[in-house]
């Protein structure tokens, strides 16, 4: 997938998943984010192009 950080094209899981994780991190502050966009992956059947928007804009590694 390029260097495109917009969301992927009927995402409306990625949109789901975002949300859940949202909340998932107020709920549980401790958690990573990492294990979360992992589990959010899973949770909402991610495609491989939604599971790398998830990991380059919201990893805990992403760029600011």
């Amino acid at each position: 997938m390029g260097g495109d950080s917009r969301l992927p094209t009927g995402s409306d899981k990625v949109k789901k998943a975002l949300c859940w994780m949202s909340e998932e991190l107020l709920s549980n502050p401790l958690k990573k984010r990492d294990a979360v966009i992992r589990e959010a992956e899973i949770r909402f059947d991610l495609s491989p192009a939604e599971c790398e928007f998830l990991t380059k804009n919201f990893s805990e590694s992403a760029p600011c």
